[in-house]
């Protein structure tokens, strides 16, 4: 295939350990042998993200679960047609709390509740990544499960994931729910321990997506086809255990996460220190491709709606608008057109190359 004759598809992402289908899509040619010439974006923080999507400074992002949506409802009073044709996986989170709360007795939600009861001079704060990303979904709920009301009980605020470690070192917060490897690093760190893992509080939950616009996609549709046909492939490899110890080199040879080797190793290849006993099985901690991962199923889409009427983000005088605007987000129509006549032939590849190391 010959090389696009447009300008490179500009593609965001932040620098997270989940990220790594899109780094490893890069490192071994995949997006050269769809055709597609791709510029990686490091950005600092989701709504950096958002912005350069509505403005178009960016052509798609690798991104959280609930970034287009809002787009679409013309929240803030700005809109945009994003959509989601692809998803990067499910699962991925932790919550992490201070190693004074577990000083303190805090073990699981319900000793954190009791904690807040027995000190209602102090709000403890905890730190999320977005309002509309799963961080939000499953720290409010593991919060519930304690009888802890995340609305009144605690304060939740949002910080960029490259800012909660030094945040919990700082004691500015007391705990947050981020993607790896920010939590693995604040347990290195002996500053924090993680009480819950996606994949025990809601399992299968979609985290990060390809968020794109109409626009693009009708207007470069070559182009989209062929990202979505390599990070379908990297998807594939990524997922695979026997690939994840490449998958940490290509990650720390790209220079765009500062974190070690066993800091990335933890929750791609094990074991992963939740700081008090090691978790040996990590297979699922992400989940690249398995189980229908990379669809953007309208299932995927109302579990996203449920997630947003649930935690009081949409208006419920908005529900029918928002049902239309999710099912016009999720896309897998246009997943299928791309990803059909090579999802039963492709094979992970595998590239030797000479890879940096730290």
């Amino acid at each position: 295939m010959t090389a696009s004759r447009h300008k490179p598809v500009r593609i965001g992402f932040i620098a997270l350990t989940d990220c790594a289908p899109l780094l490893v899509a890069d490192a071994l040619g995949l997006f050269v042998k769809q055709g597609v010439e791709v510029e990686l974006s490091l950005e600092i923080g989701w709504a950096t993200v958002r912005e350069k999507i509505l403005y178009g400074q960016l052509d798609a992002a690798h991104s959280i679960v609930g970034l287009g949506l809002p787009l679409r409802l013309q929240q803030n009073g700005i809109s945009c047609p994003a959509i989601v044709p692809f998803v990067f996986s499910l699962n991925g989170n932790a919550i992490t709390l201070s190693m004074d709360m577990w000083r303190r007795g805090v073990r699981d939600a319900a000793s954190f509740a009791k904690l807040i009861r027995s000190t209602p001079q102090r709000l403890f704060t905890l730190g999320i990544v977005a309002q509309t990303s799963s961080h939000n979904f499953l720290m409010r709920r593991w919060l519930m499960s304690g009888g802890i009301d995340p609305n009144k009980d605690v304060r939740l605020v949002v910080l960029p994931p490259t800012q909660m470690v030094g945040a919990l070192s700082a004691g500015l917060i007391d705990g947050f729910c981020v993607s790896d490897p920010w939590n693995s690093l604040a347990v290195s760190r002996g500053v924090g321990w993680c009480p819950v893992i996606s994949e025990d509080l809601m399992p299968g939950h979609p985290d990060k997506v390809l968020v794109t616009t109409e626009t693009f996609a009708d207007e470069r549709k070559v182009e989209h086809d062929g990202v979505l046909r390599a990070l379908y492939e990297s998807c594939v490899f990524c997922d695979k255990i026997s690939n994840r110890e490449q998958v940490v080199e290509i990650i720390l040879s790209s220079g765009y996460l500062r974190a070690s080797r066993e800091i990335l190793r933890a929750a791609l290849v094990g074991p992963f220190d939740n700081g008090v006993k090691p978790r040996e099985d990590v297979e699922s901690f992400y989940i690249f491709h398995r189980d229908g991962a990379n669809q953007p199923t309208h299932s995927k889409g109302a579990w996203l709606l449920n997630e947003f009427l649930a935690h009081g983000l949409i208006p419920p005088g908005m529900r029918e608008l928002a049902a239309i605007e999710v099912k016009k987000c999720y896309r897998p129509d246009l997943y299928h057109a791309a990803i059909d006549d090579m999802a039963a032939t492709t094979k992970p590849v595998v590239k030797k190359r000479k890879l940096q190391t730290t």
